[in-house]
């Protein structure tokens, strides 16, 4: 069984304060998340940090195979290959994610609606506000 990584990035203005959100799931079970604020910055790029964390996190404990989802159409279609990355402030983000991804076995990318995302979108949101609440 995969585990399943759903993400989101939250950015309030774009470009705007943004922070990101990750769930790391084994069937029902929540492995980990991750909640943290990234600065100002624009959705895209807060969306492609957000994969980027919970990739990282999935390579340092060696958590394979896995299965990315998130609500980000753009980014999903990216690192699937079907679209290009053509922004210059994409393109190291993209070059990560996909360095990353050789250490794991990837059983699929999925575009999921925002509604089936809600936890990714909550912390992502709490990574803003927990800042702002210091």
């Amino acid at each position: 069984m995969s585990y399943q990584i759903y993400t989101d990035g939250a950015c309030r203005g774009n470009p705007g304060p943004s922070g990101i959100g990750a769930v790391i799931l084994k069937g029902d079970k929540v492995v980990h998340e991750i909640a943290k604020f990234i600065g100002t910055t624009t959705n895209n790029v807060a969306e492609y940090e957000a994969l980027l964390a919970a990739l990282d996190y999935c390579v340092k404990k060696k958590i394979s195979p896995v299965e990315i989802l998130a609500d980000s159409q753009l980014m999903i279609r990216q690192l699937s290959g079907q679209y290009k990355v053509k922004h210059p402030n994409i393109i190291p983000l993209h070059q990560k994610a996909k360095e990353y991804l050789t250490h794991l076995k990837v059983t699929g990318f999925t575009h999921v609606m925002r509604e089936f995302n809600k936890r990714a979108d909550e912390l992502a949101n709490e990574g803003i506000d927990n800042h702002f609440s210091k």
